[in-house]
């Protein structure tokens, strides 16, 4: 894994710490890093309940990312709370893919060895 890869690997290790909230929310089991077109990153995490209204660690970190203002992103992980680098779930890619122009070049780190591809490639079939 290259330097900048394991820079976003680290922060979104860093925030995936599972807490209970209650018997029907647990937060950060996921954590997920972007780095956005500046060089800045953003982190979240998952936010499980036991209905469909948690969303995902990507979300979350894009989430962040828009309220700072910034709106591309060139790079994507998500690291489930044991390390293991998790791709982005069917949900995520497809909301990176409606972030406009450039979105299919976003790359996704796809395995702790340090591969990574293009959203484009996860999502080949997809219309732009």
């Amino acid at each position: 894994m290259n330097e900048e890869w394991q820079r976003l690997y680290d922060a979104a290790l860093s925030v995936a710490k599972p807490h209970d909230l209650s018997g029907s929310m647990c937060v950060g089991s996921v954590g997920a890093a972007v780095l956005s077109e500046k060089g800045n990153i953003y982190t979240g995490v998952c936010i499980d309940t036991a209905c469909s209204l948690g969303f995902c660690a990507e979300r979350n970190a894009l989430s962040t990312m828009f309220t700072h203002g910034e709106y591309r992103i060139t790079k994507v992980c998500s690291v489930y709370m044991d390390g293991t680098v998790m791709p982005p779930c069917g949900a995520c890619r497809a909301f990176m893919l409606q972030m406009g122009e450039g979105a299919r070049e976003i790359q996704v780190l796809v395995s702790n060895s340090g591969t990574a591809v293009s959203l484009g490639d996860l999502m080949p079939y997809c219309p732009d």
